[in-house]
């Protein structure tokens, strides 16, 4: 069985029969036999669909917000946001996806010669927990409205929320087996991407996970995408607005409990305006309140699991032990759930987790540099490359380091990183590679046709 645990109090939520390889393998046959039937349907037909379900969502916000923060923990106000930025990008796409997917003529020495996109067929998506909403959308919508078919295999401890996902695109008229999840663990992931009727694969996840499955859709030849982990910098200048950027900052890190590919991880701060940074870090910190994620009043729920709330204060153990100083949380609180306090570590340097490997949770890394050189070089200092900020009042200054100096899928001024349908999103290096969202994401899944007639 495949169980549901409140992570606020540690109850049971649900628990959920596995399917078998043989049921899977009837799921997967259905949705290729929908997609047959809706990759040439009228994009004013896929448009209706997308509209309907972008209704949906807002008119039972309140319920999926709830589902959301019952079975992973994030705040209530954030699952409500969260659910408002589904219904966005079923629109976004429902109103764009015609343009981006129309023919593209190009002059050569043919009577006509042209690229043409063509959708491939059921996409595998395999979803972590973190935003159980968001991170569906965000692949469903552009697909969908492409002509794909999608498989959904959610993480095990959000399956209420794959399960009405499902049912919001079977009651916004999309055909019945178009978009269907599927209740299976891990271990049974290379089988499903074998299959012949799977014609690539998305994946969200951790880096280990996204090379399993890179190397498995490789081994068949199959397109992958790969969102994985981050350790997001950012790089705090002299002539920064000290007050708007420890703000940004800390914002930035407890979003979602802090359990956020992109949030901020590592802050790197010249030495000029570094313990006036410091102090207000601290400050704004101190000011987060951490509780029941229920209470519109929270800033802070509990993070998804015990187990993993006991990794990250393992990390965080092992950055004091390595010369870490605490200067705020850093304790297991003795209450009932996953919960982990706001916590910072300065004095964060290379050969620590803080410094070396992400912090799926609220704590901060401050790190001290020299000048914006030596800042750009410890930003740089990764395996990952997902996201990344700089904060200077000269926004010219931010916008050649943004552009040109940082290595990182998406590089904000004066902002932290968020995710926009209207953007592509995605990283380098080990965070993977491929694009979501925007006129590039929608095209990941198609066939770029040439088409040339003499």
């Amino acid at each position: 069985m495949i169980k549901s645990i409140n992570p606020a109090n540690g109850k049971e939520i649900k628990s959920y029969k596995e399917m078998s390889l043989e049921e899977i393998e009837s799921i997967i046959i259905k949705a290729n036999t929908a997609f047959l039937n809706w990759k040439d349907t009228d994009f004013s037909v896929k448009k209706s669909c997308m509209k309907k379900a972008s209704h949906i969502l807002k008119n039972k916000k309140e319920k999926y917000a709830r589902l959301m923060t019952e079975e992973m923990g994030k705040p209530i106000k954030q699952s409500y946001a969260e659910v408002e930025k589904c219904a966005w990008v079923c629109d976004y796409f429902a109103d764009n996806a015609e343009t981006f997917l129309s023919d593209v003529i190009i002059d050569t020495e043919a009577s006509n010669s042209f690229v043409t996109f063509q959708p491939l067929g059921v996409v595998l998506a395999i979803m972590p927990w973190n935003f159980p909403f968001w991170q569906v959308f965000r692949f469903a919508a552009p697909n969908l409205m492409a002509g794909n078919a999608g498989i959904l295999k959610h993480s095990s401890n959000v399956t209420g929320s794959a399960l009405a996902i499902e049912e919001i695109f079977r009651e916004a008229d999309f055909p019945e087996n178009l978009f269907r999840t599927i209740i299976v663990s891990s271990k049974s992931v290379g089988e499903i991407i074998n299959n012949k009727n799977i014609s690539s694969v998305t994946i969200t996840g951790s880096v280990p996970a996204g090379k399993s499955v890179a190397e498995k859709a490789g081994a068949v030849l199959k397109k992958t995408v790969l969102e994985l982990g981050g350790s997001d910098p950012y790089l705090v200048l002299e002539d920064a607005d000290l007050e708007q950027a420890a703000t940004a900052c800390v914002n930035s890190r407890l979003i979602n409990g802090g359990q956020s590919c992109i949030a901020a991880k590592r802050f790197i701060i010249v030495e000029s305006i570094y313990d006036e940074f410091e102090k207000l870090f601290l400050e704004n910190m101190k000011s987060k309140k951490m509780g029941n994620p229920f209470d519109e009043q929270n800033d802070l729920g509990p993070q998804a699991s015990i187990r993993l709330r006991n990794d990250l204060h393992k990390q965080v153990e092992k950055s004091i032990k390595k010369g870490a100083k605490l200067l705020l949380g850093g304790k297991i609180p003795k209450k009932k759930g996953a919960y982990y306090p706001p916590t910072i570590l300065s004095n964060v340097k290379k050969g620590m987790p803080a410094y070396e490997e992400e912090l799926f949770g609220p704590v901060v890394a401050l790190i001290k540099v020299k000048d914006e050189e030596e800042g750009i070089k410890v930003a740089n200092d990764t395996i990952f490359g997902l996201g990344a900020a700089v904060f200077t009042k000269d926004v010219k200054r931010g916008e050649e380091i943004a552009a040109k100096k940082l290595n990182a899928g998406c590089c904000f001024v004066n902002e932290f990183v968020k995710s926009d349908p209207r953007l592509p999103f995605g990283g380098i290096k080990e965070s993977g590679y491929g694009r979501e969202l925007s006129i590039f994401g929608i095209k990941e899944f198609v066939n770029v046709k040439t088409v040339y007639l003499k």
